[in-house]
């Protein structure tokens, strides 16, 4: 058999050609790992079932990595046509449990297996083509088209191992053997854990743009720290150790367990880890596809809630402090090893890429040199390590275009780092900078490692620090300046004035949430959508937290940094009646209708296909809704490719094309124009420096 997974290709070369092929050969290889998966699944009923409560039937995660392809390559104008808008909508959204992941099964349809295999094959037809033709050069640079190929490739990768845990969690009667995922047969006695010692040394993090490997947006930038020495544990936490703070009652004694652990153990009822199932004559183990009597010499799959506990549980044991380790302490450990970054890496050297197994092994069987001449077991692979360290972006963090979304919601101090890639770990997730983080309470093939140490974490970081989105927090949320009327409040008002009826709203393209609640004065429901998420993230930060904060730009690097409560600004009462939600206004999935007003704020302009949002909308709306466009019609084709502008250029004949004129023409069989207004706008840049624009509103009423 040919190997399972291969290693991911570096963005340098020599030749372009044979970077296509390897590139062209590591997509398809990914593909078809991610469908060996799930040939675990019994039959094609199983795709309708849920492996965990909160999560989506297993269909979904089986469409979505190849509706991510289209969705990118639609967003950077690589494409221009969808090959099914339908299901692009539908699995576009919802892997994370986010407040704007819609996870009501009320509101989905879903196709059958054999068309999502269809859509599938379409998917790796149009990929291969673009491999074969796109032009780029070397190396592979975060502006090239070719990025967005590896971009999809390494998000299937991230859903081989985030899925076969699903698949895990998965009723045993659900689920077959699959030839090639073959699981170790070696299990033993508990092994006895130790400490050894990590010299004092100053760690750098993060990687330069100039580094030969694909990296997600969170591993570039800057942060270093000097670390003293400390102590770690040998060998992962086995089942074995942990066997000990089961027996314990450690899953009932809440003195072990963080406030959020005590709340994960009421939802759950928890009484011994995830993956362990009690019997009469004691514990059995779940692995990818086969219970088997509890390894007691292979590592512990627990949360970071259970690992915390644990580390609580053996301070009071023993009168000392364990702890999990930092992301600092980890890379520590990391470079006073001898171990080699991808592609120099020997898979043979660590439990990872489905090379030794598709499950777990001993926690001795893989060794690592430190130069101090200690060994340390599982630096990587086996099973993902726990950290202490939420993720957080580098100095210099910058979203990257094409996936804005993929750290910032996790930049909440909610989602812990995990370490060191697993059994199931592929592409990127094995590479030296990658960083990737859950929730505390998630499930992963994810176990850890403890500590004894004088490192401090940095203090939490709680100012938004994105530049764009504190401007736009300043825009919706800050005084306004030169007389001209806060915009959101603004056309709430406009919204009010026109509308007839006051039920349901929209606010399409809403930013950071403003006119959302500001609507919800008028409106007894009001749901807000952005197509990014560092927008959502702010209304919804607002409702759940009831703050938020951000930084303005004063002068140069000078910032004044700003924090406004739920209070403050008078929404207390209305935080109820609003939500948020990430959505594409030229693909909103079905679910989005019934409306008595859509509020399209400052977004025709900036639409990859404005018409195709227009032909949608009246479906959007109830009979006598209104719909009101506001825009200042600045038009450029970063956004919106010239033969799709509405307005503001030449036709054959010479004559001028505004875009009033064009949205009379596209809506004057469904709807009646009520009215045109002119809406001021300001939006500082720093102190001394602001844009003041004039919107057009054109408000139309469905007939």
């Amino acid at each position: 058999m040919s190997k399972l997974s291969l290693f991911p290709p570096t963005l340098e070369g020599k030749s372009v050609e044979e970077k296509r092929q390897e590139i062209k050969k590591y997509f398809n290889n990914s593909f078809d790992l991610f469908e060996k998966l799930f040939e675990l699944l019994k039959d094609d009923d199983v795709f309708y079932k849920k492996s965990e409560p909160t999560r989506h039937p297993m269909i979904f995660y089986f469409g979505h990595t190849a509706t991510f392809f289209i969705n990118k390559l639609l967003l950077m104008k690589i494409i221009t046509q969808r090959i099914n808008p339908e299901f692009e909508s539908l699995f576009a959204i919802g892997v994370d449990e986010m407040s704007w992941d819609d996870m009501d099964q009320s509101n989905y349809s879903w196709p059958e297996v054999k068309e999502v295999r269809e859509y599938r094959n379409q998917v790796r037809t149009l990929v291969n083509s673009l491999i074969d033709t796109l032009e780029f050069s070397l190396p592979i640079t975060q502006e090239s088209p070719m990025w967005i190929i590896l971009m999809g490739i390494e998000h299937e990768r991230i859903h081989i191992e985030t899925s076969s845990v699903l698949h895990r969690q998965m009723p045993i009667e659900f689920i077959k053997e699959v030839e090639s995922f073959s699981l170790c047969e070696y299990a033993a006695k508990n092994i006895k854990n130790e400490m050894i010692t990590i010299e004092a040394s100053y760690v750098e993090l993060g990687k330069s743009k100039t580094h030969n490997l694909y990296g997600w947006d969170n591993e570039y930038g800057g942060y270093s720290e000097d670390i003293k020495e400390f102590q770690v544990s040998k060998y992962l936490v086995s089942n074995g150790e942990f066997l000990e703070f089961v027996q314990s009652n450690g899953y009932e004694k809440e003195e072990f367990w963080s406030d959020e652990g005590k709340e994960f153990l009421k939802r759950s009822g928890a009484k011994h880890p995830h993956f362990w199932i009690q019997t009469e004559k004691g514990f059995n183990y779940r692995t990818l596809s086969r219970v088997i009597p509890l390894p007691l010499n292979w590592p512990v799959d627990v949360n970071a809630l259970a690992a915390e506990a644990f580390c609580n549980f053996k301070s009071q044991l023993e009168g000392k402090n364990y702890t999990l380790p930092s992301e600092a302490e980890y890379m520590a450990i990391y470079n006073q090893s001898n171990l080699k970054d991808v592609p120099e890496l020997h898979e043979s050297s660590a439990n990872i890429n489905f090379y030794h197994y598709a499950s777990s092994c001993p926690v001795d069987q893989f060794s690592f040199s430190l130069k101090n001449g200690s060994v340390i077991y599982d630096l990587i692979g086996n099973v993902w390590q726990w950290s202490r360290t939420p993720i957080r972006g580098f100095e210099g963090f910058e979203p990257h275009t094409a996936y804005d979304d993929f750290s910032t919601p996790t930049f909440d101090e909610k989602h812990a780092l995990i370490l060191g890639s697993s059994f199931a770990s592929t592409g990127n997730l094995i590479m030296k900078h990658s960083r990737y983080a859950f929730r505390r309470h998630f499930f992963q093939h994810a176990g850890f490692r403890y500590v004894i140490s004088q490192n401090k974490e940095d203090d939490e970081n709680i100012y938004e620090t994105d530049e764009l989105v504190s401007q736009y927090c300043e825009f919706q949320y800050g005084k306004s300046h030169f007389g001209v009327e806060n915009f959101a409040i603004a056309c709430a008002k406009v919204a009010q004035k026109y509308a007839i009826n006051k039920e349901k709203a929209l606010d399409l393209g809403c930013a950071t949430g403003r006119a959302t609640f500001e609507l919800a004065k008028y409106f007894n429901e009001v749901e807000g959508i952005d197509f990014s998420v560092r927008f959502v993230g702010v209304g919804t930060k607002l409702q759940e937290d009831g703050k938020i904060s951000f930084q303005v730009k004063q002068e140069g690097e000078i910032v004044e940094e700003k924090t406004l409560t739920i209070e403050e600004l008078g929404y207390e009462t209305l935080k109820e009646k609003v939500s948020f939600w990430q959505g594409d206004a030229c693909n909103l999935k079905p679910r989005f209708e019934g409306y008595d007003l859509i509020l399209a704020t400052n977004l025709i302009d900036r639409l990859y296909n404005p018409k195709l949002f227009l032909e949608d909308v009246p479906k959007r709306l109830n009979k006598d809704g209104i719909l009101i466009i506001t825009s200042p019609y600045t038009w450029q084709e970063e956004s919106t490719q010239k033969e799709l502008w509405l307005g503001g250029y030449y036709d054959e004949q010479g004559k001028e094309v505004s875009t009033l004129e064009s949205l009379k023409q596209i809506l004057k069989d469904q709807f009646e124009l009520v009215g045109v207004e002119d809406l001021e706008f300001v939006i500082p840049e720093t102190k001394r420096k602001y844009q003041h624009t004039i919107s057009e509103a054109s408000i139309w009423r469905k007939i």
